[in-house]
């Protein structure tokens, strides 16, 4: 959705679907960083999402909107692939030791 806010012409209220759904999604990404204790990244979707509320709206300019869209997109694809990577070079938990019976 982001790429194609970059090209002109698009209707107003594709652009307020755009807000809803970008909120949505990075503070959705927002909660699971924090839930890595990604503390860093947690700042960065937060902000992003603010940015994008639909509600408590930022006003910017027609020609600041691309630069923001352009950012979040870089934002995006950079946690996309630094979340998940985390996640797999997490160590897998091992269960714990049987327990002996007859104690």
């Amino acid at each position: 959705m982001l790429l194609v806010a970059l090209f002109p012409g698009n209707p107003y209220g594709y652009y307020v679907l755009l807000r809803w759904v970008c909120c949505g999604v990075f503070a959705f990404a927002t909660v699971r960083a924090a839930a890595r204790n990604q503390q860093g990244w947690g700042w960065i979707l937060g902000i992003t999402a603010a940015i994008y509320n639909p509600i408590v709206r930022v006003h910017l300019t027609r020609t600041m909107w691309p630069v923001v869209n352009v950012v979040a997109i870089a934002i995006a694809l950079a946690s996309i692939f630094t979340l998940k990577a985390e996640k797999h070079g997490q160590p897998t938990p091992k269960p714990p030791p049987p327990e002996k019976e007859g104690k």
